[in-house]
């Protein structure tokens, strides 16, 4: 009779402490509820033990928890239309706040991040969410981490995922970077002109000084096009050498006797 009692007691002592012991995992945290009380202490990693019937363990994960922000359809402040999704990271700094100051705070954050990242939309331009995302994120950042500091929440990053732009709008700046590079390429050649009608003229200008100089630009000129081998090459007779046969053409014949 009296081993029958001892089994039932340890049984029982058994079933109640199996009741009372709770498994908290390195990356959790634990807050012990006592009637509905928060307990100040809270419960690291590893075995704790709760009284069974009085106390409530609630444990909150510690790691970074990422939040998809689905996209939000603005228009920015140059009245364009645009569909912007983004990123959250954050992870439960305080878990007392987390659990005690706001129902849920992970759908908290949510809601948060999606007011903020639509407010963020229409104070930007287009061009700013095209090409100057770092200021935008931190930005966003600095607005979901207002609020988030009362829950016990320290935003890591905010990241924006990606901007759709209407095809219309596509289009506009596909022509409109179209007509820069065709703006620019004028741009360099007539450059190009410039430069080479400058060097022109300084050539023009030793030759006229030097007019032999014309005369070998000439022979070089014929040289290179003679090693095509496949044209047919016309000399035109040079006018300088024209102008010194003339010059030395002009010579007094000798005066001879005249016969009647």
């Amino acid at each position: 009779m009296v081993v029958e009692i001892l089994g039932g007691l340890v049984a029982l002592g058994g079933f109640g402490l199996a009741m009372s012991a709770r498994v908290i995992k390195q990356f959790e945290q634990g807050l012990v509820f006592r009637f509905g009380k928060l307990q100040q202490a809270v419960r690291g990693p590893g075995l704790t033990m709760i009284i069974p019937g009085v106390d409530t363990l609630r444990k909150v994960s510690m790691q970074i928890v990422t939040l998809p922000v689905p996209a939000q359809d603005g228009i920015t402040r140059d009245n364009v239309t645009v569909r912007v999704d983004a990123v959250v990271y954050f992870k439960v700094q305080d878990p007392a706040k987390a659990v005690i100051n706001v129902e849920d705070y992970r759908f908290a954050m949510l809601q948060v991040a999606q007011t903020s990242l639509r407010s963020i939309i229409g104070k930007s331009e287009l061009d700013d969410l095209l090409s100057n995302r770092e200021r935008l994120n931190q930005g966003l950042e600095l607005m979901i981490d207002t609020p988030a500091l009362e829950w016990g929440i320290d935003i890591d990053r905010v990241e924006i995922k990606d901007v759709a732009l209407p095809e219309s709008m596509k289009r506009s700046m596909s022509r409109q970077a179209e007509a820069e590079r065709e703006r620019r390429a004028r741009i360099i050649t007539a450059d190009g002109e410039l430069q080479a009608s400058k060097k022109l003229s300084e050539a023009a200008g030793t030759m006229e000084q030097t007019p032999a100089a014309l005369q070998l630009r000439l022979l070089q000129t014929i040289v290179e096009v003679a090693a095509e081998k496949n044209s047919t090459l016309v000399l035109p007779f040079p006018v300088e050498l024209l102008r010194f046969l003339e010059k030395n053409s002009n010579v007094e014949l000798p005066k001879g006797d005249s016969s009647d």
